[in-house]
């Protein structure tokens, strides 16, 4: 397992609902925590590590052993709003301000299937949402103004055109 980088087709695709919780299962979280923290990240979704489920792992401090994970995650209870800086793993040197929820709840199951519910606020919603996000084929290009594709536009065309070479 890796890291997935833009313009990858696994990024845009909706994630399937985990039904199996097993061995595998805990296998891979543990993995997406050491890439996470790997790649100095403060949250890893699987669309991210080429996993079409709706699981990601979240650290507001960027700890692995602080790593929480998501696992069918459903976000509710939102509301305030902040403009924040937002970067991706998988959209590296591209840093842009996105309009987010402030407070919110989740609910989703851990990797043996126990259930979650935490009532988040700031950069920790911040984070859940950002992952949530490419639960739903949802990057940070598709959060951009007009004017952050522009000041943007050649690293973006740096990803497309390295992942056309062999």
């Amino acid at each position: 397992m890796q890291l997935v980088i833009y313009p990858d087709s696994k990024l845009k695709a909706v994630a399937k609902e985990v039904q199996q919780f097993d061995d595998w299962l805990v296998a891979v979280v543990e993995r997406m925590k050491d890439l996470m923290a790997q790649h100095k990240g403060v949250g890893l979704a699987a669309p991210q590590v080429g996993l079409s489920l709706r699981i990601f792992v979240a650290s507001a401090s960027g700890k692995r052993e602080e790593a929480r994970v998501y696992i069918n995650p459903v976000l509710t209870d939102e509301h305030g709003s902040e403009e924040g800086e937002e970067g991706c793993l998988s959209l590296p040197d591209i840093r842009i301000k996105v309009l987010r929820f402030k407070n919110l709840r989740i609910e989703a199951l851990d990797e043996r299937g126990k259930p979650i519910s935490e009532s988040l606020a700031d950069f920790a919603a911040r984070v859940v949402q950002h992952e949530n996000d490419h639960l739903d084929g949802i990057l940070l290009l598709d959060r951009m103004s007009p004017m952050a594709k522009l000041a943007n536009r050649k690293k973006i065309k740096e990803l497309e055109e390295n992942a056309q070479k062999p």
